[in-house]
């Protein structure tokens, strides 16, 4: 049960350094800010290849697929700190965008499997220990930076860490195990059960609102302190990092309540608690009543993809777990790159402000559409309460 949770730590570690560092990557390879931004959709269009073909590796190989992938990933997150090329950087983009979608599909695939071996919530845990793993890889980034480190050493120190992670936690028998080839009547899930079923679509379009939410906070928070509140650079910049912190401690309240509730209402319950928190933060009149609403925003949301996730994976079984969390995570991932963009062209068009508080609606959408998810995923009816502490 701890490997999904060392493997979402690992994931964590690589995307909290690679936020700090990047003004490094950039000066490294001496682009602008519209060469950057183009290498940058690199990383999208390389998960998106790779996601739905690694739930197939898993399904068919088993738990070696997560070592292998994340150790891959491991490497391939050095290469941007040896670009020097707008080519260059946006080859070694795609290459990092295709390991770390295979990554988030296997260890996403890995925690659904441990529910499952234990009876115990894992998810949320799991995605709490990436949130914390991000806010404490971004702090001793920003620290390292200011005593002059330059990017490759972050970032092979970064690759160093994850792949004694792969070598020691990620051990193939831990994670997902190979499918078996009989199953039993308890497992209610025949081996024949296709990966493209509208349940997967509704969970995934459920997933890429909680997920847009989400970005466009983590995304848009200093921002929208800065140009809209006029808080000082100091302030406007801890706002991803309360957002951050929130979301991982969401998750981990979220990995205790699921052991006395079900997923839907606690999906609901997410989904309203980001609605209130967006909405807050959006109309804020004062800074501090902002990074409230940020921190509340962060709370509520943090427990919709997980939860989303662990159903698609109960849904699906034992031998197509993997093949419908990769189908769940592609579609989600479309709107975890969207929400940025869509919030800065309605910014254009509208106010920033109001921008954010369109963010509100999405979750109350998700809130709304989550009894419609757990019928047609036909979500577990017991709770975890009688499983036992994690």
């Amino acid at each position: 049960m701890l490997k999904p949770v060392a493997g979402f730590a690992a994931f964590g570690l690589f995307w909290g350094a690679w936020g700090a560092i990047l003004p490094a990557i950039r000066a490294g390879a001496g682009v602008n800010d519209g060469e950057l931004g183009v290498a940058l959709l690199m990383i999208g269009l390389g998960a998106l290849v790779s996601m739905r073909f690694t739930g197939y590796l898993i399904d068919r190989y088993g738990g070696i697929v997560l070592p292998v992938v994340t150790v891959a990933f491991a490497l391939c997150g050095v290469l941007p700190a040896l670009a020097g090329s707008a080519v260059s950087l946006s080859a070694a983009l795609l290459l990092l965008g295709a390991t770390s979608g295979a990554t988030d599909v296997a260890v996403n695939a890995a925690g659904s499997h441990a529910e499952e071996v234990t009876g115990r919530p894992v998810m949320n845990l799991a995605h709490g220990m990436f949130s914390v793993a991000v806010v404490v890889a971004s702090l001793g980034t920003a620290g390292l930076r200011a005593a002059g480190v330059g990017a490759l050493p972050v970032l092979g120190a970064a690759a160093a860490l994850i792949v004694l992670t792969a070598v020691i936690a990620l051990t193939p028998g831990a994670t997902t195990a190979k499918p078996s080839s009989q199953t039993t009547a308890a497992d209610a899930v025949p081996s024949e059960r296709p990966t493209r079923q509208p349940v997967l679509l509704v969970l995934g379009g459920l997933c890429a609102l909680a997920y847009l939410v989400e970005n466009a906070w983590q995304s848009w928070s200093a921002v929208h302190l800065d140009t809209s509140l006029n808080a000082t650079a100091g302030l406007s910049s801890i706002a991803p990092a309360v957002f951050a912190a929130a979301a991982a401690t969401g998750r981990f309240a979220g990995n205790a309540v699921l052991k006395r509730v079900r997923p839907v209402p606690l999906l609901m319950a997410g989904a309203a608690i980001a609605a209130v928190g967006s909405l807050i933060a959006a109309t804020a009149g004062n800074s501090w009543t902002a990074l409230a609403g940020i921190g509340v925003a962060g709370l509520g949301t943090s427990v919709c993809a997980p939860t989303i996730i662990g159903m698609a994976g109960a849904w699906a079984g034992p031998e197509r777990r993997a093949g419908a969390i990769s189908v769940v995570t592609t579609i989600a991932y479309l709107g975890f790159l969207v929400g940025p963009a869509a919030v800065g062209a309605l910014s254009s068009a509208w106010s920033l402000p109001s921008a954010l508080a369109s963010v509100a609606v999405l979750a109350v959408v998700v809130a709304a559409l989550a009894p419609v998810g757990g019928r047609l995923a036909k979500a577990p009816v017991r709770s975890y309460r009688d499983s036992g502490p994690i």
